[in-house]
């Protein structure tokens, strides 16, 4: 009971420490102020006054919603005694191969820039700047030459890293569980069973309505699909972010989805908001990074071929350019367990007071980064509220998908989910594909790195995604990649190479992902 009570105190005073800081702090000790000149305010009930006077005007709810947002994104409190890293990742062997994956990325972006004879950072001239700030809206015309970029990485090399990663503690001897292990991740990291994630997935069951199920055309829309619409509309009325976090597990109707996922990510624009995109967008104007050209290069490789978002490869410059210069994103660096690359002026190495994280962001775009922004273009029109979606949907989730941790939500926990899923209950298929040298792995990983952005039709992945913000939770990646082999399991057990198998699932973009996440989920024999 005390421990409880000393862990709550902890996130009480973590919560109002980030809260301090924030613009929301500042908007309610100006209306607090003004209130006092309000005659319902009295000295001798000032407090309680306060507190009333927030609640009526709305500012109670906002400080709700900020304060269930932190809840959202911050880790558990960490015991007193445990180092600060322990609160980036608490292993040891984890931090370290996150650290050597690190220095991996850092050789293979300066051996480009050495190779290439580019700075890692120069001022744009006058005339390019002129130049860049007429074309911002149209910078899917400009055909830079990028023939001598490369990505610095790209998913199959980060499998690579992934599957040769151990316990140096464990034995494989150790534990009967783990040795009878078959799949490619070798890591000892307790995952969820189907039991498990029916009870954590419990809005999904077969009794409960959901978009993409209920909403079809063999179902009279007004069974299921009108009401939801009235609940969502209520829940956005209310502007509270725990009640749409809720009913967005039942997914979200289209036209009501950009409110509401700003909602749970606690986006509010504010003229504030849109001030600081100008000025990132100036800094993207005036100064080039050699960044700038991977993120070119990663859209004109990606988006630009999907029949689905190469309209919007524009915003997609405009968002990720923007995205590397925004200096607000390191703060999710102290519970990632990536560390933000650093460099020095030149003569300055190793000179702490002369080293600039680089890019600005912390962040090296991979290849297929800019897949993460795609399919928030159909929702966001405006560039800026596009800009603060895709950095919050990136500061909760996206960083997790690329970068080595035990987080249950981390890459390596949603890899050995999908093995331990397809091993468990569909152990015929997993061995057969094994043996003839096609692990489910290398063909899912893809999919599970991009949060299947590229790879679903848009409405499914949008459907998806709602229920990654609903149970602010990435594991639902590993469940969809495992019910997307036992729905071509058939066709899977009679292919005879991974490149065969590779061709059964070529194309997911017919597939419909609520009916398989349900009958995987709820249908599967446990």
């Amino acid at each position: 009971m005390l421990q409880e009570e000393s862990d709550l105190s902890l996130i009480i005073a973590q919560i109002v420490q980030k809260l301090k800081g924030s613009n929301l702090y500042a908007q309610l000790e100006r209306q607090a102020w003004a209130s006092l000149q309000r005659p319902e305010i009295r000295l001798e009930s000032l407090k309680e006054d306060i507190k009333e006077f927030f609640k009526i005007t709305g500012w109670e709810k906002k400080l709700q919603n900020a304060v269930y947002s932190e809840l959202n994104v911050y880790p558990l409190p960490r015991h007193p005694a445990a180092p600060p890293e322990h609160l980036k990742e608490p292993l040891v062997y984890m931090r370290k191969a996150q650290g050597s994956w690190e220095k991996r990325i850092l050789k293979s972006l300066n051996s480009m820039c050495t190779e290439l004879s580019i700075p890692l950072a120069r001022k744009r001239p006058v005339g390019q700047q002129k130049e860049l700030l007429n074309k911002w809206n149209e910078m899917g015309t400009d055909e830079p030459d990028l023939s001598l970029f490369r990505p610095v990485y790209a998913p199959k090399d980060f499998l690579e890293v992934l599957i040769n990663l151990r316990n140096p503690n464990y034995e494989n001897g150790d534990s009967l569980s783990f040795r009878t292990h078959l799949g490619l991740i070798q890591v000892p990291l307790k995952v969820k069973d189907i039991p498990e994630l029916k009870e954590c997935f419990v809005e999904l069951g077969l009794n409960t309505g959901q978009l993409g199920i209920d909403d079809s055309t063999q179902v009279p829309p007004e069974l299921f699909e009108n009401e939801h619409v009235r609940i969502g509309q209520k829940v956005l009325a209310e502007q509270d972010s725990a009640a749409a976090q809720q009913y967005i597990r039942q997914g979200s109707p289209t036209a009501l989805r950009a409110e509401l996922w700003a909602l749970i990510l606690n986006i509010s624009s504010q003229p504030e908001d849109i001030l600081y995109y100008e000025q990132l967008k100036t800094n993207v104007i005036q100064h080039d990074l050699l960044v700038d050209s991977l993120i070119y290069k990663d859209v004109k490789l990606t988006a630009s071929n999907d029949d689905y978002y190469f309209v919007f490869e524009d915003y997609l410059y405009q968002v990720l350019l923007c995205f590397s210069r925004d200096t607000s994103v390191l703060g999710h660096f102290a519970y990632n367990s990536a560390s933000p690359p650093k460099s020095y002026i030149r003569g300055k190495l190793g000179l702490e007071e002369y080293a600039v994280f680089y890019p600005p962001n912390g962040v090296i775009p991979f290849h297929g980064f800019s897949m993460y922004v795609a399919p928030l273009c159909f929702l966001y029109h405006e560039p800026y509220k596009l800009y603060q979606t895709f950095r919050e949907m990136y500061v909760r989730f996206f960083f997790r998908l690329h970068s080595i941790s035990s987080h249950p939500s981390g890459i390596v926990s949603l890899c050995l989910l999908f093995e331990t899923l397809l091993q468990t209950y569909l152990p015929q298929l997993f061995y057969h594909l094994r043996e003839i040298g096609a692990q489910p792995l290398r063909i899912s990983f893809k999919w599970m790195v991009r949060a299947f952005s590229g790879y679903l039709a848009t409405d499914q992945l949008l459907l998806l995604w709602d229920r990654i913000l609903g149970y602010n939770s990435l594991e639902i990646l590993a469940v969809l990649a495992a019910a997307v082999f036992a729905f071509r399991a058939v066709n899977l057990m009679e292919v005879t190479s991974l490149a065969a198998a590779e061709a059964v699932l070529a194309d997911l973009s017919t597939l419909k992902v609520m009916p398989l996440l349900q009958i995987f989920l709820f249908a599967t024999v446990t």
